[in-house]
């Protein structure tokens, strides 16, 4: 049996400030030292970071670094998920992090896709082998399931 060095990354929340931007700046500059394998880019509940996250990961691309956007089941269409991907291609971006991501308070349409895993099949549909797909999972039972079993 081979091991596999183990890898880990950083994550970053897009700035909302001028100070922010320039706090993320420095930390990119610091943490790159430690050689992580990637720098994630988080996706706010609903997609209400969306564009945040996008520059942020453009910057981070940019300085020569990898970046992998998260993507969020809750509120994304095939369309707005599909037109996401283009652009993360034409950043020349090659990892995803594919999340269900949580229903915010209020929100009523939760998307076209219910489980992060038919955001990867979809994923893999419009982009083949092109990302490293990354996902999550709850180490215990998810905190709205009623029991672990699989019902």
């Amino acid at each position: 049996m081979s091991k596999t060095a183990k890898q880990y990354s950083c994550e970053f929340f897009p700035p909302k400030s001028e100070k922010g931007a320039e706090n993320l700046h420095a930390t990119l500059e610091e943490l790159a030292k430690l050689k992580p394998a990637y720098f994630s880019v988080t996706f706010g509940a609903g997609g209400s970071t969306q564009e945040g996250t996008y520059d942020t990961v453009k910057e981070i691309q940019e300085k020569g670094y990898e970046a992998a956007p998260h993507l969020s089941c809750i509120g994304g269409t095939r369309d707005n998920i599909r037109a996401l991907l283009d652009k993360y291609m034409n950043l020349g971006v090659k990892r995803i992090v594919a999340l269900r991501g949580d229903l915010p308070s209020g929100m009523r349409d939760r998307g076209d896709f219910n489980y992060a895993n038919e955001l990867v099949e979809f994923i893999r549909s419009e982009t083949g082998d092109h990302f490293h797909i990354e996902v999550a999972a709850y180490p215990e039972i998810h905190p709205r399931r009623p029991t672990p079993r699989r019902i």
